[in-house]
């Protein structure tokens, strides 16, 4: 576990990935709250404090080739178990380069802690920031491995006028880093076309184990 998954991170967003050997590395968890697994093109990276002998044999108890065993639903389900942590999905993991300039759209801030939509940012995210625009909302935080990473949510009479890209586009404006990070449903075409025609290109499949 000597390698630091912020390390794997920032050299993806640069178009460094891991080798394509079909193995497992393990590293340590960045902090508590972020604990999970990658799967990249043919390497997958588990970031979890946990035993290396027994993630070992979960991996190999699946029957999976090595190459998909890090997401197997058996090897998913044991880690939930062992942990006591619980997930929602397996997401699509997407970055884009950060943009010079104001965003394309205007936008309101929403300050106040107590908002629902800031309350639940803050369960998986440090230093949020939420802005409402005309139709939607955009969110700005800190996940795992203290990357930036965006999400958006769309009234449902805003569909369709093009004010989702816009928001994904406004976030690689306000980031305050060189690279932005999101994560969209594999299932949700929609969320996923709306990212990748604001620039956002698929890096990995992740499942995040989501502390108690």
């Amino acid at each position: 576990m000597g390698e630091a998954l912020g390390d794997i991170l920032a050299a993806a967003a640069g178009g460094r990935f891991p080798p394509t050997d079909g193995r497992t590395t393990l590293v340590a968890q960045p902090g508590r709250r972020d604990a999970g697994v990658l799967a990249f093109t043919a390497h997958s990276v588990i970031f979890l404090d946990e035993d290396e002998d027994w993630l070992r044999a979960a991996l190999a108890a699946t029957g999976a080739d090595p190459l998909g065993a890090s997401m197997h639903p058996g090897f998913l389900a044991a880690l939930l178990a062992r942990t006591g942590r619980t997930m929602s999905c397996v997401d699509l993991l997407t970055c884009a380069p950060a943009l010079p300039g104001e965003p394309p759209l205007e936008l309101r801030e929403i300050e106040d802690p107590a908002h629902p939509r800031v309350a639940r940012a803050l369960k998986y995210r440090d230093d949020v920031r939420v802005w409402a625009a005309d139709g939607g909302v955009l969110i700005l935080g800190r996940g795992v491995a203290g990357r930036w990473e965006t999400a958006i949510e769309l009234d449902e009479s805003a569909r369709g006028r093009g004010i989702g890209r816009q928001l994904a586009l406004a976030a690689r404006h306000l980031v305050p880093d060189d690279v932005l990070w999101a994560q969209q449903s594999p299932g949700n075409a929609r969320s996923v076309r709306t990212f990748q025609a604001a620039g956002f290109r698929p890096v990995a499949s992740e499942a995040l184990l989501i502390a108690p």
